[in-house]
């Protein structure tokens, strides 16, 4: 097995097989295909995975700036009234 082959180069060894009329070597180009088409669909998945969760976090970091806004607010009304006590 080649290192970067294509689905494209399976169909077409597929194709020389049907022009030649040899099949004994279909069953495994076959499996080669569907193989190869299954880590297509992951890598799409996993792209598309990706982008959901660069997604979720910008929105995950702009509720925590806001939370950290509100958390500095209340410790400065905490530190006023403390200073108002003593």
């Amino acid at each position: 097995m080649y290192p970067n082959r294509t689905l494209c180069e399976v169909l077409e060894e597929m194709r020389q097989l049907i022009k030649h009329l040899n099949f004994s070597p279909l069953p495994g180009l076959i499996e080669e295909a569907q193989s190869l088409g299954n880590r297509m669909e992951a890598s799409l998945n996993d792209r598309n995975d990706a982008e959901s969760y660069r997604l979720e976090r910008s929105k995950l970091r702009k509720a925590v700036r806001k939370l950290e806004e509100k958390l500095n607010t209340l410790q400065g009304d905490v530190d006023e009234k403390e200073k108002l006590q003593s």
